[in-house]
């Protein structure tokens, strides 16, 4: 059962994603807030799969959810996903960076957001490879930030060449044919390159390939 937590701060948006999720045998919604700050406290009380946060809340913001979720050690379960009406911003940009898994648009056709959905709790990022795409355009005009890199250095050949496939956009069975590893295997390689550099998921391990230098625009 995929538990979900909905933080959105209009009463009809949480009753319309409730009315999607509620029906499906596979999900269930086990709370919902109206910001950010009572959306943070939510996901200590019940530890949800998935936080569906609205990007621009009252009292404590998107960014600012995603940022105190990620930072604590007790929430690295809760993959939090961005509801946003803008697609690719600066505030997406931001939360992403802050340890958003990925991010939705409110008017997404039910069944991708069901698909979306469940893709997170995979623990896989709702990155298109358009979507990695505006990723590197974003980054290209800036060098990268100083001590992005400090765990590059701790990673091993085949982790820097899994990181550099994951920011093109490859999923691990894509990564491991161009490997020519198993998926298994891919998957190791990738979550050890998380570790190494403090990468919440993949969705940030994207923004610290870039940001780091590790993979080059282009």
């Amino acid at each position: 059962m995929i538990r979900v937590l909905l933080v959105d701060d209009q009463p009809l948006l949480r009753s319309g994603f409730r009315a999607l999720l509620d029906v499906e045998d596979d999900i269930e919604v086990v709370a919902e807030a109206a910001d950010g700050r009572e959306g943070v406290a939510l996901a200590k009380e019940h530890l949800p799969d998935i936080a569906l946060i609205d990007i621009q809340m009252p009292v404590v913001d998107g960014i600012e959810a995603t940022r105190r979720i990620a930072a604590d050690p007790a929430l690295s379960g809760v993959h939090v996903v961005i509801l946003t009406n803008y697609g690719l911003d600066e505030y997406v940009f931001n939360a992403l960076r802050a340890g958003a898994a990925g991010f939705l648009v409110k008017d997404i056709e039910p069944e991708d957001f069901l698909h979306a959905v469940r893709v997170a709790a995979r623990g896989d990022a709702l990155l298109a490879p358009s979507i990695t795409r505006k990723l590197i355009d974003r980054y290209v005009t800036q060098p990268p930030r100083t001590g992005t890199g400090k765990g590059l250095k701790e990673l091993t050949n085949r982790e820097r060449e899994a990181v550099a496939l994951v920011a093109q956009g490859l999923s691990n069975d894509e990564i491991a044919d161009r490997m020519v590893i198993s998926p298994l295997t891919a998957k190791t390689h990738v979550n050890r390159a998380m570790t190494k550099l403090h990468a919440r998921d993949r969705a940030q391990l994207v923004v610290l390939a870039y940001e780091s230098g590790l993979v080059v625009p282009g």
